[in-house]
């Protein structure tokens, strides 16, 4: 039951209407007619914008059409109050049995109350992490794991078909030097001593993959060039540092579907293939590029190189795809990439990048429309940095140095439950703070605990009513007389629960799964109001001693919001507790 969907439907039928009795011109475009909670609760329970966006191309005003769209409104017997607002806002009232019908269906329905087919069964591919392979896990990329995991269940729960993904970057300069990293690892292992040039990978968490180096082949290297030894030695090193982040994502959780190699690309044919097809549609061309401003990137020559028009696609500036020496640009195997999963079928498809990714958008995003002639979409979204603290103190981390906070490091501390929701509290683009000692507090500040508290009191009603002989199964609860449910504090929990579909669309659509915290936190807030208010007021009480009906309806709105709560967690991937300890 999405009740926003169903008064918005209410509106359009109305609207027909006014149509049909000659009130309203015919051929008006209803797409951007809303219903939503306003602004301000206390000027109803729903507000619509319907007189507002169709005034001028119904060449009427505003406030004219509020009036009429109200009276009609008024008429259905889920309204109980029409308000016209300002120069044509029109805010609605709902109806008790309303409110009850929304639990009674959260009731009913579970935890696949709030699915929807959104989707209508697009295939999405959600590619995330893909760190390179030269080390486990850090802090940073703990937040594009967290994200892109919940998004990827978001839309699950939204009616997608969703595939996620890990691109390994193993074709490039950086396993190579992984490589001599390890091979220095194994020289010490057969007791050499040995210093780690600038550059390299002086981790104490190669120390474990030189000694199985050493273990597997012996002293076969010992004292080689590295002509006889880069190359087996890079492919062991990629695999141990892959089964090293495999073991780092299942600590939160998170288990990739298609793990693609980068060096899967190089003398196939397959960056030739997505090369060609761009050319095939005249998207390629020899030419010198202007030098760019400030400091030169890698991959500007002064020379004439192989260019992607990625300007008819929406660039700044089109793109070198192969340099005058015939190899090809860090771009071009990314390109190849991106048209294999085009021709995977994907309908969709999502990257989550690192903060410092923010100049590669506009250029991913032009090859994407140029190979699938705009037809599959792209969105990159990107995952800012965050700023770990410690007794006050800031964490800090160098991936060079080896010493790096690893997410190992922070999910060993606070536990993955811990890690996942808090790095949804905010936005993917905005800098997090994640304080070891906050994360932990038992407080209102403290979102995770916030959130979970309020499961867990809920949890405990229910412990007690059954306790007492109350049948507490949601079967019995969605049976339970809710007329008695007309308090404001009541009223509004019941309103914040009835907004879970509407915002699980709206999440699924932005590709933003902090927003599902974001409500869980308020809807928890809410839910500890009314049971701090029943402190005061005994007959807001959820259990109403000598009262089993009274006590069974005050219950059944509490296991609504404990289903939303534990629905909400289940989509970010946090467990959710029966009791606090």
């Amino acid at each position: 039951m999405n009740i926003y969907a169903e008064i918005r439907d209410l509106v359009l039928d109305a609207l027909d209407s006014a149509v049909a009795d000659g009130l309203l011109a015919a051929g008006l475009d209803y797409t951007n007619v809303a219903v939503e909670p306003p602004r301000d609760p206390l000027h109803g329970d729903m507000a619509t914008n319907a007189a507002m966006v169709l005034a001028k191309p119904a060449g009427r005003k505003p406030r004219d059409i509020a009036e009429m769209l109200g009276g009609k409104l008024a008429l259905d017997p889920r309204i109980s109050a029409v308000d016209v607002a300002g120069p044509g806002f029109l805010n609605l009232r709902l109806a008790g049995p309303v409110w009850a019908a929304v639990v009674r269906a959260v009731l009913e329905s579970g935890d696949a109350y709030g699915r929807s087919d959104l989707g209508q069964g697009q295939r999405v591919n959600v590619e995330f992490v893909s760190a390179n392979p030269t080390g486990p896990l850090h802090v940073g990329h703990t937040r594009g794991a967290v994200f892109g995991d919940a998004l990827s269940s978001l839309l699950d729960f939204a009616g997608y078909e969703v595939t996620r993904e890990y691109y390994i970057n193993d074709g490039g300069a950086q396993v190579d030097v992984l490589a001599r990293s390890v091979y220095l690892r194994y020289l010490e292992a057969h007791g050499q001593q040995v210093g780690f040039a600038e550059g390299t990978y002086p981790g104490d968490y190669l120390v474990a993959v030189g000694e199985a180096l050493k273990d597997r082949v012996g002293d076969a290297y010992v004292g080689e060039p590295e002509e006889v030894w880069l190359e087996p030695v890079r492919d062991f090193a990629t695999e141990a540092m892959m089964d090293l982040i495999r073991a780092d994502l299942a600590l939160l959780g998170v288990t990739m579907d298609v793990f693609f190699s980068e060096k899967s690309l190089y003398g196939t044919g397959r960056i030739e293939a997505a090369l060609g097809a761009l050319d095939d549609k005249g998207l390629l061309y020899r030419g010198t590029l202007e030098p760019p401003k400030g400091k030169l990137p890698e991959d500007w020559e002064p020379r004439e190189q192989t260019l992607f028009r990625s300007t008819a696609h929406g660039d700044d500036v089109d793109r070198p795809v192969r340099k005058s020496d015939g190899s090809w640009t860090y771009f071009a195997p990314d390109i190849a990439y991106h048209y294999d999963k085009i021709e995977r079928g994907y309908d969709a498809l999502i990257d989550v990048f690192g903060a410092d990714h923010g100049g590669y958008v506009k250029r991913m995003k032009a090859a994407v429309s140029a190979l699938s002639d705009g037809r599959v979409p792209l969105d990159i979204k990107l995952t800012q940095l965050v700023k770990l603290f410690k007794n006050g103190e800031p964490f800090k981390m160098s991936k060079r140095a080896g010493t790096f906070v690893t997410l190992r490091d922070v999910v060993d501390q606070v536990g993955p439950d811990v890690t996942r929701f808090v790095m949804l509290t905010r936005k993917n683009d905005a800098p997090l703070d994640f304080d070891f000692d906050k994360v932990l507090e038992q407080s209102r500040e403290n979102p995770v605990f916030y959130v979970q508290y309020a499961h867990a009191r809920i949890k405990s009603v229910l412990r007690k009513a059954a306790g007492a002989g109350i049948a507490v199964d949601d079967a019995s609860l969605a049976d339970a007389d809710l007329s008695g449910m007309t308090h404001e504090a009541e009223l509004a929990v019941a309103a914040r629960v009835a907004e879970w579909p509407r915002l699980l669309e709206i999440a699924a659509r932005t590709h933003e799964p902090h927003r599902i915290a974001f409500y869980l936190y308020d809807l928890s807030g809410l839910l500890h109001a009314l049971w701090n208010r029943g402190n005061e007021e005994p007959g807001l009480r959820f259990l109403q001693e000598g009262d089993p009906d009274t006590s069974q309806a005050k219950i059944a709105l509490a296991r609504a919001v404990s289903v939303v709560i534990s629905t909400g967690l289940g989509i970010l991937g946090v467990t959710p507790v029966e009791e606090m300890r």
